[in-house]
């Protein structure tokens, strides 16, 4: 006896089931800092401090006071409105009060009141950095530690230094007075010389032209080589050949010191030596 046919096996019908999407990896775009509201002071650079010194506050065509943007490529006309809270003339609205920007014994504060001049002076005025700088006192200490270490590394490069190297280092400075000087006296003027300016006796300690030209001084003034009245040509002494030609509108001793590197004028600096 058959078997009866057995019903088709329901099948069972499975929503789909969602497939997880990959999450977009997270970007870290950098954040603009914010814009800090608090008192801010501008200083002229230089040395000098004028009682009063006013600051272009208006573009004109004798003063140019323009922002450009380098996002969008335009162009902008900066004026200082002292009644309207926008540093650019196309986003001004109705009638303007013109306000004057004035440095006095080169200092000027911004209470954090004045958001508009501050944003002029910080972010937009042309000449920042250039006439005038924001006060920054992180950056200050910053700038004063470096010249510190600067100062340390040139005092101790001058008391280093022998009394030839001395000697060469100052005649920048002091010409012929040097030869009147006793060692002492050239290693006191020197770590003096140091301190007050050590960016430039470090460049002065590490150009080997300072001693080729001091060489070249300490030679004429003793009569073994000769230099023209029109500062244009130097000669031996003694048999009054020529030695070399100074070129255009070239320093008399940096030329010489330029030719004491050449393969002649390095058997010149070898004889100058030993006469010295």
């Amino acid at each position: 006896m058959a078997k009866k046919a057995t019903k088709a096996e329901e099948t069972v019908e499975v929503a789909p089931q969602p497939t997880s999407a990959k999450t977009a990896p997270v970007q870290n775009t950098p954040v603009k800092p914010s814009w800090e509201i608090k008192d801010r002071l501008y200083l002229l650079k230089g040395n000098k401090k004028p009682v009063i010194f006013t600051l272009p506050a208006k573009h004109s065509a004798v003063r140019p006071l323009l922002w450009f943007n380098p996002e969008t490529g335009e162009q902008k006309e900066i004026r200082y409105a002292t009644n309207q809270n926008s540093p650019f003339v196309e986003e001004q609205q109705g009638t303007a009060t013109l306000g004057r920007i004035i440095f006095r014994d080169g200092a000027l504060t911004v209470p954090k009141e004045m958001q508009n001049l501050q944003k002029i002076l910080s972010l937009y005025h042309p000449l920042k950095d250039q006439l005038y700088t924001e006060y920054n006192p992180v950056q200050e200490s910053v700038d004063e530690l470096e010249y510190i270490n600067m100062e340390i590394d040139a005092l101790t490069l001058a008391r280093e230094l022998d009394i030839n190297q001395a000697e060469s280092i100052l005649r920048v400075e002091y010409g012929n007075k040097v030869d009147t000087l006793s060692s002492s006296e050239l290693k006191r003027d020197l770590i003096i010389f140091a301190k007050k300016n050590p960016y430039l006796f470090i460049e002065l300690a590490n150009d080997e032209n300072v001693e080729l030209r001091n060489i070249g001084i300490k030679a004429t003034q003793a009569g073994i080589i000769q230099l023209s009245p029109d500062q244009r040509t130097f000669t031996f002494g003694e048999t009054k050949r020529k030695l070399m030609t100074v070129p255009f509108d070239e320093h008399p001793y940096s030329a010489l010191a330029a030719f004491f590197k050449t393969d002649d004028g390095m058997e010149v600096y070898k004889h100058l030596i030993k006469r010295l």
